[in-house]
């Protein structure tokens, strides 16, 4: 593997994690405690949506990689 294929794949191990920790506060009493406006919810769970679809295409790339 290329050096920048590495970190394409760094790049998206880190990513999964983030969102992973993301995806837990989305689900629990305290998003809606710590994050009262419900815009800024939105907008987290919008973001939540956005880091999944580059996670996504971080893994389409990473399977090309081996082709």
């Amino acid at each position: 593997m290329q050096e920048y294929q590495h970190r394409v794949v760094q790049e998206k191990a880190d990513l999964d994690e983030k969102i992973a920790k993301l995806n837990a506060f989305l689900g629990t009493q305290d998003f809606f405690k710590i994050v009262p406006d419900a815009a800024e919810r939105s907008r987290l769970t919008s973001q939540y949506g956005a880091m999944t679809e580059y996670s996504r295409i971080l893994g389409e790339r990473i399977e090309n990689f081996t082709e």
